[in-house]
């Protein structure tokens, strides 16, 4: 006899209908959290987010060397805070979009990175899959999705640069989960995989880490996201993993 199996809903799925359905309680988020919803899970990896960016954005220059900085809010929020040093006058991209996970960078990678036709692409993802902002997330989830967007910028000549995830001891929006230790292994294997592959391993880790894992205030107002200061310390370091890169990039 078969047993029915009921897909595995993530939480704003499993919201929205109740939202939606006649018996919803006080439980039930309000109308502006479900609209939230229905356009997360209409365009659930953003790729509408810079679909008109990109179209306008020429090809690169003859001679131009072009890389795209792809990530989640740490670095869409470069340049943003305050701070006007997310490397004027070069050829780089900023593709981030907050909040995003891993599973989502990879739906958008080839929109968002390999038909922009960069020299090199900058990868910093992993925080909020530890975070657990599009449901639980395994380490072999994430380092399946990051080798997978490495792998990916290889296969179609674009030399890979891998950030480490910056330090944080809590989330603002997810108290309580003690992250410290989940970054340390995943930064662990980043590094590791790199390593392996030939890939570049950018250490913003290192240069950031408080020594008990985490940010200190003049870096970071929330403990997560950089601020200028922050950013400051993150620019060399990001100049010099593409240097690197750069050398082998086709």
């Amino acid at each position: 006899m078969f047993k029915r199996v009921l897909p595995r809903a993530g939480l704003p799925v499993l919201l929205l209908i109740a939202a939606m359905s006649g018996n919803a309680t006080a439980q039930t988020p309000g109308a502006e959290q479900v609209q939230a919803m229905q356009r997360q899970l209409a365009d659930w990896p953003q790729l509408s987010r810079y679909r008109d960016e990109n179209a306008a954005l020429a090809a690169p220059a003859p001679g131009e060397r072009r890389v795209v900085f792809f990530g989640d809010s740490i670095t869409e929020g470069w340049g943003k805070t305050g701070s006007e040093t997310f490397f004027p006058g070069k050829p780089y991209v900023n593709r981030g979009i907050s909040g995003q996970t891993t599973p989502q960078m990879l739906v958008r990678f080839r929109q968002d990175v390999i038909d922009l036709k960069p020299a090199v692409v900058v990868i910093l993802a992993g925080t909020n899959d530890i975070a657990g902002n599009t449901g639980p997330a395994t380490p072999q989830m994430i380092q399946d999705n990051l080798a997978s967007m490495a792998q990916l910028a290889k296969a179609n000549g674009v030399a890979v640069v891998l950030a480490s995830v910056l330090p944080a001891s809590d989330y603002p929006w997810k108290p309580g989960l003690q992250p410290a230790p989940k970054i340390r292994a995943l930064n662990d294997w980043i590094r590791q995989y790199a390593q392996r592959t030939g890939a570049v391993y950018l250490d913003y880790y290192s240069a950031l880490d408080n020594g008990q894992g985490g940010l200190d205030a003049k870096v970071s107002g929330d403990g997560v996201h950089p601020n200028a200061a922050g950013y400051a310390v993150m620019a060399p370091l990001a100049q010099a993993a593409m240097q690197r890169a750069l050398q082998h990039a086709r």
